[in-house]
């Protein structure tokens, strides 16, 4: 009898682990779908907690976290910055859909051209592609942002002549910053400014006497444009690293844990949510 009840008890064990072994891989696979749905319906609520009078005319975004992200993934760089490169796209739909107006994408510093050939080549090579993947489609005006002369032939061409396919475009307005640094911008702002002083026969005891910051930003890269209203840097790092130092002067900032292959249009959606709760203060 003990034979015989130790045989059931051993016959049902196995039936239980064959039932494991099916549902477990069935529910696994069931988590996904879920997750995309709640995300969705997430998505749609913020949406609609986000009031488009208070939206930002002017988001910029520090992109930041592509290596990082290929290495826990165990990718070369390479991957990361055409990740990185992909989700572009997709925020300047988002941006469009929300009504932004400009937007500002911090895709390489100075420093980052001290970097490595094997990585900065690639890099640069799939800057050039997604800058002509922007001017491609046909609705947004392309302006670089930066010290293009500091960069390879080739990659100031392709900035160049995006621009210039998109002059005319009335669409999001993408200021794509390449070889940007904002102490290099303002020492450029300001030697441009005092070129032209001195193109008019100006004395400098007469541009002394005149000088204010509205001349400077009247030399920067961004001329002619609001200063961003909210600052967006993903991969957890809480600090500017020189971006657009003097426009950012009374911007709101918003720090993503994300790196930013990783950003997702709720994380860009909360961006958006934080700063319509703010009361902005410009100093006062």
């Amino acid at each position: 009898m003990v034979a015989a009840d130790d045989g059931a008890r051993t016959r049902a064990l196995l039936q239980v682990q064959r039932a494991r072994r099916w549902v477990a891989p069935r529910l696994r696979s069931m988590r996904a779908p879920l997750r995309v749905v709640l995300e969705r319906g997430y998505e749609r609520r913020l949406v609609t907690s986000v009031d488009p009078a208070r939206a930002p005319r002017h988001v910029a975004v520090i992109l930041d976290g592509n290596r990082r992200w290929a290495r826990e993934a165990g990718f070369e760089p390479r991957s990361g910055h055409q990740a990185g490169a992909d989700k572009v796209l997709e925020l300047t739909e988002w941006c469009e859909q929300v009504g932004v107006e400009v937007v500002t994408l911090w895709m390489l510093s100075t420093d980052n051209l001290t970097r490595p050939a094997a990585e900065l080549g690639p890099l640069l090579a799939i800057i050039e592609d997604t800058v002509d993947r922007l001017a491609r489609d046909g609705r947004w005006r392309v302006h670089p942002v930066g010290a293009l002369d500091l960069l390879p032939a080739s990659t100031r061409g392709a900035l160049e002549d995006a621009a210039k396919q998109t002059a005319s475009h009335t669409g999001l307005h993408i200021n794509v910053a390449v070889g940007y640094g904002g102490r290099r911008e303002i020492a450029d702002a300001v030697r441009s400014l005092l070129a032209e002083h001195a193109a008019r026969g100006t004395s400098l005891e007469e541009l002394v006497e005149v000088l204010d910051v509205e001349h400077i930003a009247e030399h920067l890269y961004t001329a002619g444009q609001p200063d961003p209203d909210l600052v967006i840097r993903t991969s957890g790092e809480q600090r500017l690293s020189g971006f657009l130092l003097w426009q950012s002067a009374h911007s709101e900032f918003y720090f993503c844990e994300a790196y930013w292959p990783d950003f997702r249009r709720v994380d860009f959606l909360r961006a958006l949510r934080s700063y319509a709760e703010r009361e902005r203060r410009y100093g006062g």
